[in-house]
Formats: C-alpha cells, structure tokens, sequence
C-alpha cells in the first residue's frame, strides 16, 4: 500500500493532483477541498494516499490530512459507496462533519454530496454509527449534544452548495467554495461568502 507521497506537486486541479516523487509523476483522484489546501504547483508537499486495486484498474486518491484519508477508508467500507461517492462526500464534508453528522443520525447532511440519494445516506448513518460512536482517529467518543450541533452546520453548508450548484455552478467548485466558510454560519451567509470567494478567484 502507498501510504502518502512527499515531494514537487506538478500539478493541481479541483478533483485530482500530480506529485513527483523521484522522478515519477504520481495522480491522485482527489476531494474538491484537497486542491485548495495544497500549496501551488512546483511546491513540496505531502500527499496521505489511498490505493485502490480492482480487476480492471488501479486509482490512487489523495488527502491533505491523515484524518481526510481515515475518512475516505471508513465511508468506502459502507456497502454501495464506492470511491467516487466517498470523494464526494468529502468534497462536502469534512472529516470532523461526517462523524457527526454520523454520531447525531443526520443523513441528510450526505444527500448534499453528488451520487448520495436518501437509501445510500440512510444506510451510512446506519453503518457507521456504532464505529463512529466507539471513537475515530484523530476524534474523540462524540456526545448527542455536540453532534446534534455539528450535524446541523453540516446541514447548513449542504443547503448552501445546492443553492450554488441551482445557479449554475458544478458541484466541486461549489463544494470548493462553501468548504472555505465557517460552516457555523447561517445558510444565506454562507452562500453570500462562498459567492464573494468565487468572485475575488476569477
């Protein structure tokens, strides 16, 4: 397994990187929120990887943080989500979010995220709970009433990327945008800053 990649990032876009590590070029599939959190192209930087080996393909995906690739590893194990989903979800969510988005049995909060309609989200709370409320890395043991709290901003932040996606923008840029707002916020003030950010960035 490739655990994480350290060296020149080559290259960046809103859903995947490329990073030299002794003369090779390594892509990785990654979340919208991972591009913005990575320094420039001809930076060091290190990348925390997941390897993904199937009859018909190898992927690679990448994260910015050691709790980013926990995550990934954890949703995927969910019956139906497949890497693609569980990279949505993270481009919606943070690591943090899902948890207790988990812990206070919010589905909803993971129909914000492309490909994750009512079973699927329904059926990663159901999954996840018990692992969740053991405790993650990086987490500790959650509590109702901070999950009920964490849950809700997710909510709010999922609202906000629908309102973007609804006026014409993709679900990454969107998710990109409202990532970089406190999602302690209020739904309207969050899409007023998400829009401001994607404003000043054109």
């Amino acid at each position: 397994m490739i655990y994480s990649l350290s060296g020149k990032l080559v290259k960046k876009t809103l859903d995947s990187v490329v990073v030299a590590c002794g003369g090779v070029g390594y892509c990785a599939q990654c979340p919208a929120s991972v591009a913005a959190a990575l320094p420039g192209p001809g930076a060091e930087c290190t990348l925390y990887t997941v390897l993904n080996v199937t009859e018909n393909d190898v992927s690679l995906y990448g994260f910015a943080t050691e709790e980013q690739q926990s995550c990934f590893k954890l949703l995927t194990g969910v019956s139906g989500v497949g890497p693609r989903v569980g990279l949505a979800i993270l481009s919606v969510l943070e690591p943090e979010r899902v948890y207790l988005a988990v812990s206070a049995g919010d589905h909803k909060a993971f129909k914000a995220a492309s490909g994750v309609g009512p079973k699927l989200a329904q059926r990663i709370v159901l999954e996840l709970k018990d692992k969740v409320a053991k405790g993650v890395p990086g987490l500790e043991p959650l509590g109702e009433a901070a999950g009920a709290a964490a849950a809700a901003a997710g909510a709010a932040s999922g609202q906000a990327v629908a309102a973007l996606v609804s006026l014409g923008y993709s679900q990454s840029e969107a998710a990109a945008a409202v990532g970089r707002v406190d999602p302690a916020l209020p739904v309207e003030e969050i899409i007023r800053l998400a829009l401001r950010g994607m404003a000043g960035g054109r």
